[in-house]
């Protein structure tokens, strides 16, 4: 038994309104699937990034995976992260890679007939959730009417974007806060929009007048130095949060070694998919931090029930749209959760094509 062929596709889907958040704004956004086959069974897996991603996987990837042992996904990964050295690893390359281990992830769990939260080694039942959006882009109105129907939907904790206008930053947290109440936690996400000092006034202003309890990226995630003031330095409870651009475990692990965050977060489809995700919750584990899931809730939902460290995953406004668009057996928020179904193998997603083909690029 050995993978038979390997296709990549992109599929770029227009957003339902202008997104932006403190450094950067996007009408629309690509997946690029990776599909892996095995006699009668396809794996899938994919990213958020650019159709450049579908070309790697095409013209220098899929030859390594062909051929090769699908129940042995972490052989694939070493020898297309070594097959990557002079193209350059962080961003496209990892995207493609991180593609193509999702899949075979997914295509072993379905050779096996299980779940891949069961694949992985279940150690929750369920995942907490929260409900990511709050774009610096919506006016005031769709601000507070996506954030207080997240919690009404019963998800008790949500996030918005902040630092596109550091001067109105301050009123908006606080009408969020009057939309969802006094019981959700409240979340921002400045996307490295701040210098240090500025985001350390704002951390003790969100904590005052709105209740903030998690400040991502108050400055550059690669500012770790700062990063770790601002940790030493926001008000308790508060905690600060960053790694989501992370590509390979040495990020990760000098993030940590910095003291830089609260709370680290990793991407399955960028970091290198299931398999480096896997690294990254022990290296979580072994320093006594928590792990949270950025986006992509379909595959995390899975892979993260095996991550002892986790506290939550991203529900993000774009990414779960976009799943539910393109996918059949994309699983719903209950209680502020997600739960894998055991009685669906792997990933238990389908691609619906006609609903896809006007996307596909």
């Amino acid at each position: 038994m050995v993978v038979q062929s390997v296709r990549a596709r992109s599929f770029t889907v227009p957003t339902d309104a202008p997104e932006e958040d403190g450094t950067l704004s996007w009408e629309s956004t690509t997946l690029v699937l990776a599909e892996i086959r095995v006699g009668k069974e396809v794996g899938i897996g994919f990213t958020y990034s650019a159709p450049a991603c579908a070309a790697v996987i095409a013209d220098l990837l899929a030859e390594l995976v062909v051929g090769s042992d699908p129940l042995s996904p972490a052989a694939a990964w070493q020898r297309m992260r070594a097959a990557v050295r002079n193209v350059g690893y962080p961003g496209i390359a990892a995207g493609a890679i991180s593609a193509i281990d999702v899949a075979l992830w997914d295509l072993k769990a379905k050779l096996l007939g299980v779940s891949l939260a069961t694949l992985l080694g279940r150690l929750h039942e369920s995942v907490p959730i929260y409900g990511s959006g709050g774009f610096t882009s919506y006016s005031e109105g769709q601000l507070q009417r996506q954030l207080a129907q997240w919690v009404q939907e019963g998800i008790p904790r949500v996030k918005m974007k902040v630092g596109a206008d550091p001067l109105r930053d301050l009123e908006r947290v606080c009408l969020a806060r009057e939309a969802i109440g006094e019981e959700a936690e409240l979340f921002v996400d400045a996307n490295g929009a701040y210098e240090r000092k500025q985001a350390l006034k704002l951390a003790h202003a969100f904590a005052e007048h709105a209740g903030v309890s998690w400040f991502e990226e108050p400055v550059s995630s690669d500012d770790l130095e700062g990063l770790a003031l601002l940790r030493e330095r926001v008000p308790a409870p508060m905690q600060v949060a960053a790694g989501e651009y992370g590509y390979d475990s040495f990020y990760f692990r000098r993030m940590l070694e910095a003291g830089a965050v609260d709370v680290l977060q990793a991407d399955v489809t960028r970091c290198g998919g299931i398999t480096e995700l896997l690294d990254i919750g022990s290296l979580c584990a072994a320093h006594s931090i928590p792990l949270s899931a950025h986006t992509s809730p379909a595959i995390h939902a899975h892979a993260c029930a095996a991550i002892v460290p986790l506290v939550h995953v991203e529900y993000f406004h774009d990414h779960a749209r976009i799943e539910g668009l393109l996918f059949d057996g994309v699983l719903q928020p209950v209680h502020g959760a997600l739960r894998p179904d055991e009685d669906r193998p792997g990933l238990g997603l389908t691609l619906r094509e006609a609903d896809a083909a006007p996307y596909e690029r």
